[in-house]
């Protein structure tokens, strides 16, 4: 049986959603291995002067733990 863990975290981007959700995946792989599946569960959007400025998603990024054999 394998544990998987969720992180919670918050991203942005000037582009697009899909960027925001890339961008967290890519801070999380900074320091989490075997990332599985990213789960959006919020999504905003900034708007200056009439326009989307920014986009931003809070994000449950879902990763495998590393188990030993040894246990």
């Amino acid at each position: 049986m394998g544990i998987v863990k969720v992180l919670e975290v918050i991203a942005s981007s000037e582009n697009s959603i899909e960027d925001a959700i890339q961008n967290a995946v890519d801070e999380v792989s900074k320091t989490v291995h075997n990332i599985d599946s990213v789960y959006v569960k919020d999504i905003k959007a900034h708007v200056k002067e009439g326009k989307v400025t920014s986009f931003g998603c809070v994000c449950k990024v879902s990763f495998r733990v590393d188990q030993s054999k040894n246990v």
